[in-house]
């Protein structure tokens, strides 16, 4: 390897910095002069834009002070139109209160001499009434004269001759009077019956509903004959069970797919099918499930009955009924009177009653409500003793109805006398109701027929005299004869009569047996 030279060596690197040195000193001065030029460019950019600005600024002020003056110009336009509308405005005002002063100052002359006028036609009604007080005085005074002449002539004092013309005239056309007053009763007999029947009529007309008879019996449907044996059960344990927890009778015949259920209760009668029919859907059928499903029928059949009896008030329009009614309403719609629903007989009689009220300038709402209410004991006869009237009434009393609803509900079959009007509207609408082709079941040959029995049962027994059935055969009136039968036996008769009723006859309800012994002591004066 040559030796290197350590002078050249330094000699070169000296020749580089300096090098170097001169390139930064060179591109120092370059970029320095560089800034310079664009400081200087810059301070003439700032100069021009001053100018720039002072030139737009010169004009914008020129061009506000032309602005201003153009403003000036139009406001002060503005406001010598505004003043001369404004008088125009006032003139015309003025013009016009000038009018009306003269139509005021018009009035004022008319009315002035209308007063004067006024002032001379009260003199003169003075004047006038003067003279009619100086004639009644003289015509008076001749009256006097001329009755005190009379009396001396005829020798009879005013009271004596007036009470003289009066009894010849009583005489002579008391006759004529009594038959006028005859004619005049038959007239208004005539127009009353004729009036009545338009008004029972027109409210026939204006309440026209449809009718479903019902009976005391439900079927229920079943998917098959194999449900038969199972509602039966092993040894029959399922059907007493569902007899024994509903208090129905089950009638399960050779009818494919259907079995019946029997009883005298609607509300038992409505729990036992709701029952099967949810045992059927369940499929499950034993004593405890038949418990389980009843319990949840008859919950059920709690809140259906009270939504009837809520939807029937508020159909009737009959406010603030005491909950429990509204309950036993409900229940009514379980309840039949010879096939005829009893809730909607009720309501059909709350509206018919209503219309006739209307109709004569009645008390409507007490019409319509005591209508609703007038066989509420049928929601409890079945269940307690004593017609469904007297049940009726007691509820009504128990629940603080008015008197007068309680007397509407008390006379609807002719029990008590009525004591308002809307209790023979009651009376009347039930009768209408009922006697609607169609409404009942029952004919006028089967109510005959029944009539006729129950006088023959108690005419059988031995000292009866004379038997009457009254209130559509509601109650039966016994006449004994006083010489074979006691007082102490007429109690026996009474109750051997109703158990005969109880074993021969069939009927709705109750029957009341009343028994009557009567003597008489008769003689002849000679």
């Amino acid at each position: 390897m040559p030796d290197i030279d350590l002078g050249l060596i330094l000699a070169a690197i000296v020749c580089l910095v300096i090098g170097l040195l001169l390139g930064f000193g060179i591109t120092a001065l370059y970029f320095k002069k560089k800034i310079s030029k664009e400081q200087k460019q810059l301070e003439e950019d700032k100069a021009k834009s001053q100018d720039n600005a002072n030139i737009y600024l010169a004009n914008a002020q020129k061009e506000a002070e032309n602005n201003k003056r153009d403003l000036l110009l139009q406001a002060k336009e503005e406001v010598a139109r505004v003043r001369s509308e404004l008088e125009r405005d006032a003139k015309e005002k003025k013009q016009e209160l000038a009018r009306e002063r003269n139509k005021l100052e018009q009035k004022e002359s008319n009315l002035a001499r209308i007063e004067a006028s006024y002032e001379r036609k009260q003199e003169e009604i003075e004047k006038k009434q003067q003279s009619v007080a100086e004639l009644e005085a003289r015509a008076k005074d001749y009256e006097s004269r001329k009755r005190a002449e009379l009396e001396r002539v005829s020798g009879l004092s005013v009271a004596e001759a007036r009470s003289l013309v009066l009894d010849e005239a009583q005489r002579e056309y008391s006759h004529d009077m009594v038959l006028m007053l005859k004619q005049m009763e038959e007239k208004t007999k005539q127009d009353a019956d004729k009036i009545a029947k338009d008004i029972i009529a027109g409210a026939i007309q204006r309440y026209a509903s449809d009718y479903v008879s019902e009976v005391t019996v439900s079927v229920v449907n079943l998917p098959n004959d194999e449900m038969k044996g199972r509602i039966i059960g092993r040894e029959g344990r399922n059907i007493r069970a569902i007899e024994t927890i509903t208090g129905v009778d089950l009638i399960i015949d050779d009818t494919p797919e259907a079995i019946v259920l029997s009883s005298f209760d609607p509300i038992r009668r409505e729990i036992a099918r709701l029952t099967i029919e949810k045992l059927v859907v369940d499929g499950r059928i034993h004593p405890a499930r038949i418990e389980e499903m009843a319990n949840k029928a008859r919950k059920e059949l709690n809140n259906t009955i009270k939504t009837e009896g809520e939807k029937a008030a508020f159909d009737t329009g009959v406010m603030n009924l005491h909950p429990e009614l509204i309950k036993l309403l409900g229940r009514l719609r379980y309840r039949t009177s010879y096939g005829q629903n009893v809730l909607q007989h009720s309501i059909e009689v709350s509206w018919l009653a209503s219309m006739m009220a209307d109709e004569l300038g009645l008390d409507s709402t007490l019409a319509r409500r005591a209508g609703l209410l007038h066989d509420i004991g049928k929601a409890v006869d079945f269940e307690q003793e004593g017609t469904h009237v007297q049940l009726g009434v007691d509820i009504a009393k128990k629940y603080h109805e008015s008197p007068n609803v309680i007397n509407c509900i008390e006379a609807h079959h002719g029990d008590v006398d009525a004591l308002t009007p809307e209790a023979v509207l009651v009376a009347a609408a039930d009768a209408i109701s009922a006697a609607r082709p169609g409404a009942r079941r029952e004919n006028l040959e089967t109510y005959i027929k029944r009539i006729e029995k129950l006088e023959e049962i108690a005419t059988s027994f031995d000292g009866v005299e004379k038997s009457y059935a009254i209130q559509a055969g509601r109650e039966i009136r016994v006449i004994v004869q006083p010489e074979r039968v006691s007082d102490d036996e007429m109690v026996l008769k009474a109750r051997d009569i109703c158990k005969k009723i109880e074993e021969e006859l069939d009927y709705p309800g109750q029957i009341k047996v009343n028994v009557i012994r009567e003597t008489r002591a008769t003689d002849v004066a000679k």
